[in-house]
């Protein structure tokens, strides 16, 4: 789901003529969660369960959320289904992150925040302006 998701919501940007926009929150996404690895390293908050560092954020869970939350968002507005699929599935990498032991639990829910706050912004850029969707409307 690291790269599924993403990559889907990327055909999808494409499709939708706003790729330039996803793909400056992608990296944005990316060199955040970079810079906090790199930045936390050694803290205590960075420990992996298995005792290596950089496990501070979860780069795996946050990439997955970018991806479903830009789907939700903007290509599955009106498909509630589609998208509880598409944040059911980046819950589950979060989780399998935190069950095979690769982080504890509070890495895999600043992932998923900081994936999630970038999927469902847009920064307006070939459009005329800026947003935030979540989607699954009810």
């Amino acid at each position: 789901m690291k790269y599924g998701l993403p990559l889907a919501a990327a055909v999808c940007a494409a499709d939708q003529d706003r790729l330039e926009d996803f793909a400056v929150r992608g990296i944005l996404q990316t060199a955040l969660v970079w810079g906090m690895k790199e930045y936390f390293d050694g803290s205590p908050i960075s420990q992996r369960p298995s005792g290596e560092g950089k496990g501070f954020p979860s780069g795996h869970t946050a990439a997955a959320f970018f991806g479903a939350s830009d789907l939700a968002g903007k290509c599955f507005e009106d498909e509630e289904a589609a998208g509880a699929l598409a944040y059911g599935a980046a819950g589950l990498t979060g989780w399998s992150r935190v069950h095979a032991g690769e982080h504890t639990p509070e890495q895999a829910w600043t992932g998923a925040l900081i994936g999630f706050s970038l999927g469902a912004a847009s920064f307006g850029i070939g459009s005329e302006e800026a947003r935030f969707e979540v989607g699954m409307r009810f």
